[in-house]
């Protein structure tokens, strides 16, 4: 048995800081900081529902479902949606969470298949933009 703590186990201070934590480790440190900046009392429980349910809660169950198939689900669903940018930053999680080039573009044939033509190559692009700025941060290391 595990001796973390469980989602009704802790505070919502707890949540939180998990929930930052699996952010930063899947998203990077950059775009968290990015994403958290210009902190305004319009955006800030947004920022702070994020954190908490959908990284702390959601991510945080890892025994159930880990990240790695958490990523190829993400992927399949933003793709379908046409959420570009989160596409974008999600393709760059799931390469932290262990996925290959080649997996995600399974993923996003799946999804050519399911949810249509024009949704794959929507996604086919933005995951290749993707691709480029991360080669190109690798290229300037």
């Amino acid at each position: 048995m595990s001796d973390k703590k469980s989602a009704p186990e802790m505070t919502g201070a707890e949540m939180f800081e998990r929930g930052m934590k699996i952010r930063r480790e899947v998203l990077g440190d950059a775009y968290v900081n990015k994403a958290t900046s210009n902190p305004n009392p319009f955006n800030e429980p947004l920022q702070e529902l994020v954190a908490t349910y959908c990284w702390g809660w959601n991510w945080g169950r890892e025994e159930e479902l880990p990240r790695r198939d958490r990523s190829l689900i993400n992927l399949a669903m933003i793709a379908v949606l046409g959420r570009s940018h989160e596409l974008k930053i999600h393709t760059r999680g799931a390469l932290n969470n262990g996925l290959t080039r080649e997996e995600i573009r399974e993923v996003l044939l799946q999804v050519g298949i399911y949810a249509g033509i024009p949704a794959a190559v929507d996604s086919f692009r933005i995951v290749n933009e993707a691709f480029a700025e991360i080669d190109a941060e690798e290229e300037a290391k």
